[in-house]
């Protein structure tokens, strides 16, 4: 990969670095990080009481996921006889079965994570142009909006699912035993404990809703890493594009000659192949989860809407109907994020093409050859080497999981 810092060494006059970066960066990252701290995946910097609170936050999240999940599924395969309740089970834990996943690879990648911030850090520190940041910025504030836009999405489908349904419904009253208590949101067998009983039961009702908030939660950091990496990435291309603009008259009231200026490009444009680079191999497990895992998601929640709207009580299929726009905006973050970066690394190319290259003499003019031929070769996202992100992709993924709703309807109407 090379030093990623290495093209910082042209810069004679450390005067000319960003002054405001810290500001710029905390407009950049302040919505991923407040995300990723509560779940412990943001990357601690080398402090043992960091680490060690980072290491307690994964075991909580780990043990509220588990209590959701084991439970469940013993529940599904010693209490349930309906099929269809079986059904609406299986598919709601499938999504946590995915949280689970996508945390995992969030762990794994920890390295991966810091090298990109870091990344992220000395871009800021080292723009020299207010053209330069205002390119930056306005990517960035794009980024801050997608990850926004998620946050509400995500968190307004656990309110309706896990509050407002539950409180919705009435509570159950057992003659018989004098019982009186509300149904959880996922069933735990007898077997394990009988939560019918206070205080029991609101113990497990909090578990599961700490769990339905974490496994939201570890949904919208894998989104807004995507979004604040592609994001940086897009902004970058972006600013390379204006040093290949200023490349053969150079900017007003900058004394630098055509050397220094082509030697910028080429360092610029390595980093960011490998920034990119960096991004893909971070992402590609987790778009992959969350394409193949939402694809038949939307097709059960689509299922549910048509079969439990009711316009009397609309409350359940509002709800379906949240989710299904949480898990649909989710996957078209991953695709439309792919869409502009594969844009973008075009816009490289045609920018290259379009300049007064001719003007330059014959040996240096051979250089944006090299760029071009780089640009053709950058890599693009992709959903585990398999499925490229792009706005096709994001109209096959609803394709696909109309034609299993379909399928669904078919075998079960």
């Amino acid at each position: 990969m090379g030093n990623p810092f290495h093209y910082l060494n042209i810069h004679k006059n450390p005067k000319l670095y960003n002054q405001n970066y810290k500001n710029d960066l905390r407009v950049s990252m302040q919505l991923s990080v407040w995300v990723m701290k509560i779940i412990g995946t943001w990357p601690s910097r080398n402090s043992w009481i960091e680490t060690l609170w980072q290491r307690a936050l994964n075991i909580i999240c780990y043990a509220l996921l588990a209590l959701l999940l084991i439970p469940t599924l013993i529940f599904i395969v010693l209490e349930i006889n309906d099929s269809y309740i079986r059904l609406k089970i299986s598919s709601a834990i499938s999504f946590f079965f995915m949280s689970v996943m996508k945390y995992c690879a969030l762990l794994l990648h920890e390295n991966n994570i810091r090298k990109c911030l870091d990344w992220i850090k000395q871009d800021w520190r080292s723009v020299r142009y207010a053209e330069e940041r205002k390119i930056m910025l306005e990517n960035a504030s794009f980024g801050r909006r997608l990850v926004a836009i998620c946050n509400f999405f995500m968190y307004g489908g656990v309110f309706f699912y896990w509050v407002v349904v539950p409180l919705s419904r009435p509570k159950i009253v057992e003659e018989n035993s004098n019982l009186t208590y509300r149904m959880l949101v996922f069933p735990v067998p007898k077997v394990i404990v009988d939560v019918r009983r206070s205080p029991v039961n609101e113990i497990f009702y909090f578990i599961q809703l700490s769990a339905a908030s974490i496994g939201s939660t570890i949904t919208i950091a894998s989104c807004s890493l995507a979004a604040l990496f592609a994001m940086h990435a897009c902004g970058q291309l972006q600013v390379l594009m204006s040093w290949l603009n200023n490349l053969v008259d150079g900017r007003e009231g900058v004394n630098d000659t055509t050397d220094e200026r082509l030697a910028e490009i080429i360092q610029l444009h390595i980093r960011i192949v490998n920034f990119i680079l960096v991004t893909k191999t971070l992402l590609q497990e987790i778009s992959l989860i969350e394409i193949v895992g939402c694809t038949l998601n939307i097709c059960f929640l689509g299922y549910y809407c048509m079969t439990e709207w009711d316009f009397k009580q609309p409350v359940n299929g509002l709800t379906y109907l949240t989710l299904l726009l949480s898990l649909t905006f989710n996957i078209f973050i991953f695709c439309y994020i792919g869409e502009l970066l594969k844009e973008q690394i075009t816009k490289v190319r045609e920018s290259s093409y379009m300049i007064d290259w001719y003007r330059l003499p014959k040996k240096k003019s051979l250089a944006i050859i090299l760029i071009m031929s780089m640009s053709n070769a950058t890599s693009k996202l992709t959903a585990g080497n398999i499925i490229e992100l792009s706005i096709s992709s994001f109209g096959d993924v609803i394709k696909s999981s109309l034609t299993y709703l379909n399928l669904l309807r078919t075998f079960t109407i």
